[in-house]
């Protein structure tokens, strides 16, 4: 018997692939934080950077996760 240590097996082997369902939500759980974060930021000149890096990953976020929510099921 050939059996390849687990150590070298591929992580498809094992199908550890979330579903729609467990992707949206973990999605919703990080805008939540990065609204936190973006909050407490403030309004300083020194943190427009950063608060402009920030609404753009909320914007990515929440493209994605709607995009997760619209798409219709495949049964």
């Amino acid at each position: 018997m050939s059996r390849v240590p687990e150590s070298e097996r591929s992580d498809w082997t094992d199908l550890d692939l979330l579903t729609r369902e467990e992707a949206h939500g973990r999605l919703v759980a990080e805008i939540a934080e990065t609204d936190v974060r973006l909050a407490g930021l403030g309004e300083s000149e020194s943190a427009a950077a950063e608060r402009e890096l920030l609404r753009s990953r909320l914007r990515a976020l929440r493209e994605a996760a709607e995009d997760l929510i619209d798409q219709p099921r495949k049964d």
